[in-house]
């Protein structure tokens, strides 16, 4: 593990290597999961505030999800998640193009609509982040759909902390960031 300030992250986000391969895998990790999009404190009001914007940009069937579900709730284990489609499928703000699911928000975010990109869990993946008692816990989630990402990775030779580099600066900050980078290239220098 390394330590900065208050987290603790796994080696796997300085070892392994990841880049998403949308044309393999479709964007698979909209579609699956056990429950929506986590959200962080303050992203459900978010939520609240940016859903006309976003609205015109989701499937009929977002929106009647959302419609039945609301803009956000609370799952089984007690975190707030985005609404699935028919409770068990997509995630309601997923949008298709040529096969592939997007993010909703994120279509409205780069069309100028709203400010907000999307969940930062979904701008950190494959990256899931844990509070801990006394630590923040910053992992690397490794999931079956994602194989054609990890082979994008080692053949392009990114690891999972350059692939996410700008999510790592939204949550954690620039400073936070950098002292990353000095612990991955000492890591790597022992090797």
């Amino acid at each position: 593990m390394i330590e900065i300030g208050k987290t603790l992250v796994s080696l796997d986000v300085v070892e392994k290597q990841f880049v998403c391969d949308l044309n393999a895998c479709k964007g698979a990790c909209c579609i699956h999961g056990d429950s929506g999009a986590p959200l962080e404190d303050g992203e459900e009001k978010i939520l609240e505030e940016i859903y006309d914007d976003v609205e015109p940009y989701l499937t009929e069937k977002g929106k009647k999800a959302i419609k039945k579900y609301g803009k956000w709730l609370v799952d089984s284990d007690g975190d707030k998640v985005t609404p699935l489609v028919g409770g068990d499928k997509e995630c309601a703000y997923t949008i298709f193009e040529d096969g592939i699911a997007f993010c909703g928000i994120e279509k409205a975010y780069r069309d100028g609509k709203v400010k907000w990109a999307k969940p930062v869990s979904c701008h950190l993946y494959p990256i899931r982040i844990t509070n801990g008692k006394r630590n923040i816990l910053v992992n690397y989630e490794k999931w079956d759909i994602c194989k054609p990402a990890c082979a994008c990775g080692e053949k392009l030779q990114v690891p999972v902390y350059k692939f996410v580099k700008n999510a790592l600066i939204r949550k954690f900050g620039k400073d936070w960031y950098q002292q990353l980078e000095l612990a991955a290239d000492y890591i790597e220098s022992k090797k």
